[in-house]
């Protein structure tokens, strides 16, 4: 069959036995033919190799949003302990300052 249509573009010697020269016309289409099947790959291959990247790269950008909200939880946290530390603070300074004065009262110096 693959013959039977080669024929009808011209005599091609590499296909059929009973041809000496391939014509203009059927080296034509053989070129136009073995270019788009070549062309095809590549373009699978570039299209193949483009949609893993994009598939890395969201990965990596849905990684870095779960870092990014996991980070601000962890800065939350520690502004939640600074603000803790912060009153135990002042109420160790408050109940510094109280013993300071009750120790005044009963040594007068």
């Amino acid at each position: 069959m693959l013959t039977t249509f080669l024929n009808l573009w011209g005599c091609i010697p590499e296909i059929t036995k009973d041809c000496t020269d391939m014509t203009n016309a059927s080296s034509t289409y053989l070129g136009i033919l073995a270019g788009a099947i070549i062309g095809a790959i590549v373009s699978w291959w570039i299209y193949n190799r483009q949609k893993k990247t994009s598939d890395m790269q969201d990965r990596i950008l849905k990684r870095i949003k779960d870092l990014d909200e996991n980070h601000d939880e962890i800065l939350k946290k520690i502004d939640m302990f600074d603000q803790k530390h912060e009153s135990s603070l002042d109420s160790i300074q408050d109940l510094n300052s109280k013993i300071d004065e009750i120790l005044k009262k009963f040594n007068p110096k």
